[in-house]
């Protein structure tokens, strides 16, 4: 079964564009032109990944990403007018996976869309047909089956870029690894114009890893090369 995307975009003239464009792949494809209506098609159809513009009526991209992320970890692709640095990084910063700028190549938006859910349902289906495999460095526990993460016995919820970094570092406790591998295993292929985008995400992993996120223990930058997870004793 071809996997379902929701578009939430006021322009009705870009939904139809990503519409011939998406379906044309095989995707089968829903719309809503305000956040709220987007928002009652989420729940009502439970889609696979979402296309989400952030001006929109009723209720803006922003809101209805956090409104998502409440309820689901499905990929969800910010698509905006909005070009600044800053609003890049709270799209991502608020659980987005990706953030794709208008004007924008609508073969680009398809590559993006194939990449990122080939990733989060080749994660989700190796999740159900593996035995049950636990990372381990300090406190911190990834269960890679359950796509859960534990810090002390307590919950974290992850978005699936979150995960996806965080398994990659903690399967190999003091290597480190640049900021193109890290995008690469995540997104599939590079872009030069995403190089905030992994720092957003280590920014948010940092906060919800570490006791203190400017004192990082566990997630570690290493000026000039890229990222590494230190090497720690399990902790009881």
């Amino acid at each position: 079964m071809s996997e379902k995307l929701l578009i939430a975009e006021d322009d009705k003239d870009i939904v139809e564009l990503l519409k011939l464009y998406l379906e044309n792949e095989g995707f089968r494809v829903i719309a809503a032109h305000d956040g709220k209506s987007a928002y009652d098609l989420f729940i009502k159809e439970r889609p696979d990944l979402a296309i989400l513009d952030i001006m929109m009526p009723e209720m803006n991209g922003y809101e209805l990403t956090q409104k998502i992320r409440e309820k689901s970890n499905i990929p969800l692709i910010i698509l905006s007018a909005k070009t600044q640095d800053s609003d890049k990084i709270l799209g991502l910063d608020i659980g987005a996976d990706d953030y794709i700028t208008k004007p924008f190549n609508p073969l680009e938006v398809v590559a993006r869309v194939k990449s990122t859910l080939r990733r989060y349902l080749k994660l989700n289906k190796g999740m159900k047909e593996a035995e049950e495999n636990v990372l381990s460095v300090g406190v911190l526990r990834l269960d890679t089956k359950r796509f859960t993460l534990y810090k002390r016995g307590e919950e974290i919820l992850l978005t699936p870029t979150e995960f996806k970094i965080l398994a990659m570092l903690m399967e190999k406790p003091g290597r480190v690894f640049t900021r193109v591998q890290i995008y690469e295993r995540i997104n599939g292929e590079y872009f030069m114009n995403d190089d905030n985008t992994i720092m957003v995400h280590i920014s948010k992993l940092r906060e919800k890893l570490e006791d203190d996120s400017k004192n990082p223990v566990y997630l570690k930058t290493v000026r000039g090369l890229g990222y590494k997870i230190e090497k720690i004793e399990k902790m009881e």
